[in-house]
């Protein structure tokens, strides 16, 4: 199974069906390791996100249809697997699309914030408020 292909729903069953956390961080894990790498050369200041622990890189492509597209990558597994769950929540959807998303209420209701480090949580927010800025130059 390809990431392009999981859903947030999917996502969301999974979980209800791992009880156990630390097979939801397996699951998440797994994730981040369908999500292709980015080149060396793309993983530059302009493209890192600021806030989290970890390196992580956010790479923006807007098509012809207003879509955002985006391409993602860091330096940490778990991160990594939190760059897919992004990616996965937000990329192929319109400016307008991606600000109407209340990602906090979607990840409260996965527990990932609660079961996060404070450092992780911090950077997976930082994510969100970078994809959603993102969203808001494209407006």
């Amino acid at each position: 199974m390809s990431l392009e292909n999981t859903t947030l729903v999917e996502i969301q069953d999974t979980f209800e069906f791992l009880e156990d956390w630390e097979e939801r961080y397996k699951y998440i894990i797994d994730l981040g390791k369908k999500l292709p790498a980015l080149a060396d050369e793309e993983m530059t200041d302009t493209y890192k996100v600021r806030g989290c622990q970890s390196q992580v890189w956010l790479i923006p492509e807007i098509d012809a249809a207003g879509h955002i597209h985006l391409r993602g990558d860091s330096d940490a597994f778990i991160v990594k697997g939190l760059v897919a769950l992004m990616l996965i929540i937000f990329s192929g959807k319109t400016a307008v699309e991606i600000r109407d998303i209340n990602a906090r209420a979607l990840l409260d209701d996965l527990g990932l914030a609660a079961h996060l480090s404070p450092l992780r949580a911090n950077g997976l927010f930082s994510m969100v408020e970078r994809i959603q800025s993102i969203a808001a130059e494209n407006l």
